[in-house]
C-alpha cells in the first residue's frame, strides 16, 4: 500500500502522523489468538504488528525503503504510549511495545491527533463598539472631478503639474534586513506552493539579520564564519570531523592509530551533536521542512526551497549543518575508511546517527525520526547545492535596494517641505495615463508604489491612506508587490493605539472628505 503523498502545508506532521495511522488500523490483519488459556478476537501479536507497518512505511513515499525494522518498533513504542495500540489487557502508556508474541488490539476511541484552530469571534459580542457609518465608506459620496479630489489624489491619478526631485537617504543596516526578511519569506511561500505560511512559519521567529550574514558571511568554500568565536564549535570536535572526512590523511593531531580509532572518533563527533539543546534545523522552523518532504521528488524545486529555507537558520545553526552534512558525504564516498559498524552499512549508519540531530519537534509524539531519515538523506547528497543563496532571490534583493538608492520625484499637493532644487516635468493627461496602463506600462507604477513605502518623512498616518487609495486604484500592482499579509506587515507601519478614542472626539468637527481614513475590523 503505497498510501497517498501529503501535499505541503500547515501542520504537515500532523497530517502525516493521523495518515500514518488510518493506513496501519485500516490494513492491519487482525485475527483470533490464543492466550492465557482464552481466545482473543480482533487482535494481533507485537511482530505480526512490526512486519506489516515495516513494509507499510517503506513502500509509502513519504517515509521510502530508508525505514529500518527498528525505527518501526520505536515507532510501535510512541503509538502504545499514545493509545493508538493497547495490549489484551487494557494496558497503554507505561508498557513497552515488544516485538514479540505479545498480543495487542486497537481501542475503541479515536487516536487521531486535532489541528490547532484559531478562536473565532463570537457574533457581535466581541465585536469592537465602534458606530459604524456606512455612508462613509461608499466611494460614490464624493465628486471626483472635484479640485479637492485632484489636489490630493494627483500622484495616483495621473494628472501631475509640478514635481521636484528628492535625493535618497543612505539605507541603514535596518532596512536592508528587512527588505531581506520579507523577500526571502515571499520566495518560501512561493516555492512551497503555500497561499499563506500561517501554521507553518511564524515571521517573528525570521531574523533578517541572521539571513544577511549567511550571505555575506562565508569563506571561499561557502561555510558561514562566525564573528562570536564562543558560538563556534570547540576545537576538538573540529579536529574529530576532519579526522574521519579526510581518512587517512587527517590526523593533525598524530595521535596514535590503534584498532577502532575510527569508531571512537565517530562517537566523539556523535556525542556534541547530540547534546546540542536543540535540533540544528530548530523547533521553529520544524513545519517549514517537514512540507519540503513532499516536494523531494522534484529535486529542482527540493533544492531550492531547502536553499531558502535554510537561510532562515541562525548562523551557528547553519555552520555547524554546512560542516556535518559534509563530513557525512565525504565518510560515505570514503573507499579507504575502514567499516564504521560490523552490521550496517556506512551510509545507512551516519543517517540514523545523526538525523535527529538536524530534524525534530518538541513534541516526541510526531515522527521525527521517519521524516528526518527521509530529508537528511537528501540533504547529505546534495549538500553542495542547498547552500547556495537563490541567484532568484538575490537579484530581487539587489533591485529592490538598487531602486531606494535612486532619485525619486516628489508631487505637489504633498505634505513634505522640500530642500532639493526644482526639476521639470512633463504634465500626464487622465487619459494619457489610461492609454499607459492599457498597453502594460506598470514599471512607473510600481516605482511610485516603491517611493512611497520608502518615504520615512511621510507620516505613518498618511502612508497607509495614501496606500490604502493606491490599492483601490491599481489593484494588480499592489497585489504583485504584497502578495502575503507577511510581506504587507514587514513595511506598512501599524495603526498607533488610541484610535477609538481619537475618532469619537474627531466625529464632534464638520465631516470633510477624505480626512480620514477609516478601517473597521471585525
Amino acid at each position: 500500500m503505497e498510501g497517498k503523498v501529503i501535499g505541503p502545508g500547515p501542520y504537515r506532521a500532523t497530517k502525516l502522523w493521523n495518515e500514518t495511522i488510518k493506513l496501519f488500523r485500516g490494513g492491519m490483519p487482525l485475527r483470533r489468538h490464543w492466550a492465557h488459556f482464552r481466545y482473543y478476537d480482533s487482535s494481533f501479536t507485537g511482530s505480526e504488528a512490526v512486519d506489516y507497518l515495516h513494509d507499510l512505511l517503506r513502500d509509502n513515499y513519504n517515509f521510502g525503503p530508508e525505514v529500518t525494522r527498528y525505527q518501526t518498533l520505536q515507532l510501535l513504542r510512541k503509538f502504545l504510549k499514545a493509545h493508538i495500540v493497547e495490549d489484551i489487557k487494557g494496558r497503554h502508556g507505561t508498557e513497552d511495545f515488544e516485538d514479540s508474541g505479545h498480543l495487542y488490539r486497537f481501542p475503541a476511541l479515536s487516536p487521531l491527533k486535532s489541528f490547532p484552530t484559531k478562536p473565532l469571534l463570537r457574533d457581535n459580542i466581541d465585536l469592537p463598539r465602534l458606530i459604524r457609518f456606512p455612508s462613509l465608506m461608499s466611494p460614490f459620496l464624493f465628486d471626483q472631478t472635484s479640485d479637492l479630489w485632484n489636489k490630493r489624489h494627483s500622484v495616483a491619478i495621473g494628472d501631475v503639474h509640478e514635481c521636484k526631485l528628492i535625493r535618497r537617504k543612505e539605507i541603514t543596516p535596518k532596512q536592508v534586513d528587512h527588505i531581506w526578511k520579507s523577500i526571502t519569506v515571499a520566495n518560501l511561500q512561493r516555492v512551497l506552493g503555500l497561499k499563506s505560511l500561517d501554521g507553518v512559519l511564524n515571521p517573528t521567529h525570521v531574523n533578517g539579520k541572521h539571513i544577511v550574514h549567511n550571505v555575506f558571511s562565508v569563506n571561499k568554500t561557502g561555510i558561514v564564519i562566525l564573528e562570536n568565536k564562543a558560538e563556534d564549535m570547540p576545537y576538538w570536535v573540529v579536529s574529530a570531523m576532519k579526522c574521519l572526512a579526510n581518512w587517512p590523511n587527517g590526523n593533525e593531531t598524530r595521535q596514535p592509530v590503534y584498532p577502532g580509532f575510527e569508531r571512537d572518533v565517530l562517537r566523539t563527533v556523535a556525542d556534541y551533536f547530540h547534546r546540542l539543546k536543540e535540533p540544528l534545523l530548530t523547533f521553529h522552523l520544524y513545519e517549514v521542512f517537514v512540507n519540503i518532504l513532499s516536494l523531494l521528488q522534484e529535486q529542482e524545486i527540493a533544492t531550492e526551497a531547502l536553499q531558502v529555507s535554510c537561510l532562515l537558520l541562525p548562523p551557528p545553526n547553519r555552520r555547524r549543518l554546512q560542516l556535518l552534512l559534509r563530513l557525512m558525504a565525504r565518510v560515505c564516498q570514503n573507499p579507504h575508511l575502514p567499516p564504521l559498524n560490523d552490521t550496517i552499512a556506512t551510509c545507512t549508519l551516519m543517517v540514523q546517527i545523526f538525523s535527529h540531530c538536524v530534524l525534530g519537534s518538541v513534541d516526541e509524539m510526531d515522527l521525527d525520526e521517519l521524516l528526518a531519515t527521509k530529508l537528511v538523506t537528501f540533504m547529505m547528497e546534495h549538500h553542495n547545492t542547498i547552500f547556495q543563496v537563490p541567484s532568484k532571490l538575490h537579484s530581487q534583493v539587489e533591485e529592490q535596494l538598487s531602486h531606494l538608492k535612486r532619485v525619486r520625484i516628489k508631487y505637489a499637493g504633498s505634505d513634505t517641505e522640500f530642500s532639493a532644487s526644482p526639476a521639470f516635468c512633463k504634465q500626464i493627461s487622465r487619459v494619457g495615463s489610461e492609454e499607459l496602463k492599457a498597453i502594460g506600462t506598470q514599471t512607473p507604477l510600481q516605482e511610485l508604489l516603491e517611493g512611497l513605502i520608502a518615504d520615512k518623512e511621510l507620516p505613518a498616518k498618511d502612508k497607509r491612506k495614501r496606500l490604502k487609495q493606491f490599492q483601490k486604484l491599481y489593484p494588480e500592482v499592489y497585489h504583485n508587490r504584497f502578495p502575503t499579509e507577511e510581506s504587507k506587515a514587514a513595511v506598512i507601519p501599524e495603526k498607533t493605539p488610541g484610535l477609538k478614542s481619537h475618532m469619537f472626539f474627531n466625529l464632534k468637527k464638520p465631516f470633510q472628505p477624505f480626512q480620514r481614513s477609516w478601517s473597521f475590523r471585525a
